[in-house]
């Protein structure tokens, strides 16, 4: 008879792709349209839409660009850019029980200094929680 070889459960300090640093992502495009259809605050360097769900759950962020902020590369630097951003305002100045987007702006979200950037964010968060 074979015996069972038990596999312990993979220990990680990564965090999992739909929650990274505390922050669960909107994945489902579903998600996205709620939020686009929400509050909207526009800075210079990127748009935010809020949307206060009915739960307490945690709050959520999901991040896009489109092709007018250019090339794959350049969409996917302002997305690193943005995301780093959220990491580091959401958890202080976001509220529980939102989903949030960040959507980046054509030549101003890449080139923006960074503590403009996070400044940005703080003020829309301020914004879309004070209508």
């Amino acid at each position: 008879m074979p015996s069972l070889i038990e596999f312990p459960e993979p220990q990680s300090d990564t965090p999992s792709p739909k929650s990274r640093a505390g922050l669960c992502l909107l994945t489902k495009r579903a998600e996205f349209i709620a939020a686009s259809r929400a509050k909207k605050q526009g800075t210079k360097s990127m748009m935010v839409q809020g949307r206060p769900r009915q739960d307490d759950a945690p709050l959520r962020v999901g991040f896009t660009c489109s092709k007018k902020v250019g090339n794959a590369v350049a969409r996917n630097r302002a997305k690193r850019r943005l995301r780093e951003a959220a990491r580091l305002i959401l958890p202080e100045h976001g509220n529980i029980g939102w989903d949030y987007v960040l959507i980046g702006r054509n030549d101003h979200t890449a080139a923006r200094d960074f503590e403009d950037l996070q400044r940005d964010l703080i003020y829309a968060l301020r914004k879309l929680h004070s209508h």
